[in-house]
């Protein structure tokens, strides 16, 4: 499994952020050029905070012309800079997005969250050891971080650093016994790794986690295929795939993770009559 949606702890930290009264100048000070720019400021911070509230609500390219806007009216600011960097990257302009980040971490260097978005941006670009280093570097800022942690096993496992990977993933799971993704993605590993036993446990945990997660569910039910109990594998995989057809896709499984060896084997199981009849 792969976290794509990055915004929602930005738009809490920054919503927060944003939110922190603006320092007027002192009541007696003359000087209005000084005034005009904290003004604009204080524009730019309300720009902010409506992208955080129309990013909220789906509405990217109005969130953006904001953000953009904010960062021009507020640009010794941090979190215009950040929101800016975040929202690029929802919308898929990774390049900028790194960019406008970049701008916002030389403002506030002991802000982790935006070293995390950093790595999950150079980890969608495909650049793993970029993205361990953010990562690792917000880690030392804020190291009790469930979901930077797993975004590390993450970037690890693309890595083929199979043992540094699970180390991450566990780490999440004793900060966050809940998150099942980690759980799930132990699983990938050891099922890359040759343990299949090892992989199908892990599966198994995720789903007394939450039993409506297709992902385990059907890696679990191929798992269970290739080592021969057909019966049970066909019922979960049928169970999985009703529940959510985008695993039948082999592009949508490489999206969220899935290793060679799973996906060599999931196409064993989608050639299966029943199933072909189901994706179809």
């Amino acid at each position: 499994m792969l976290r794509k949606k990055i915004l929602v702890g930005l738009l809490v930290t920054f919503s927060w952020a944003i939110n922190m009264p603006a320092v007027i100048a002192q009541s007696l000070l003359p000087f209005t050029l000084e005034l005009d720019q904290k003004q604009l400021e204080e524009t730019g911070l309300s720009l902010a905070e409506e992208a955080v509230q129309l990013a909220r609500f789906q509405q990217l390219p109005m969130a953006l012309g904001r953000a953009q806007l904010s960062t021009q009216l507020a640009p010794n600011r941090y979190q215009t800079w950040a929101l800016l960097g975040s929202l690029y990257i929802q919308n898929e302009e990774l390049d900028a997005g790194i960019v406008a980040l970049q701008k916002a971490q030389a403002l506030a260097p002991q802000e982790a969250e935006i070293l995390f978005v950093l790595g999950r941006a150079h980890f969608q670009q495909n650049d793993f050891v970029k993205a361990i280093a953010n990562l690792e570097k917000g880690l030392k800022i804020k190291p009790e971080a469930p979901n930077a942690l797993f975004d590390l096993g993450n970037a690890y496992y693309k890595q083929a650093s199979y043992d540094r990977a699970i180390a991450q993933y566990e780490k999440a799971i004793a900060l966050d016994k809940n998150i099942w993704p980690a759980i799930n993605n132990i699983g990938l590993v050891k099922y890359e790794m040759g343990d299949r036993a090892g992989a199908i446990k892990k599966w198994r945990e995720s789903l007394a986690i939450d039993k409506e997660a297709a992902e385990p569910l059907l890696a679990l039910a191929v798992a269970l295929y290739i080592q021969g109990d057909r019966e049970e594998a066909l019922l979960l995989g049928e169970s999985a795939l009703r529940m959510d057809v985008r695993y039948g896709e082999i592009e949508y499984l490489e999206d969220n993770l899935w290793g060679e060896k799973l996906i060599k084997d999931t196409q064993l199981f989608f050639a299966e009559p029943m199933i072909r009849k189901i994706l179809s």
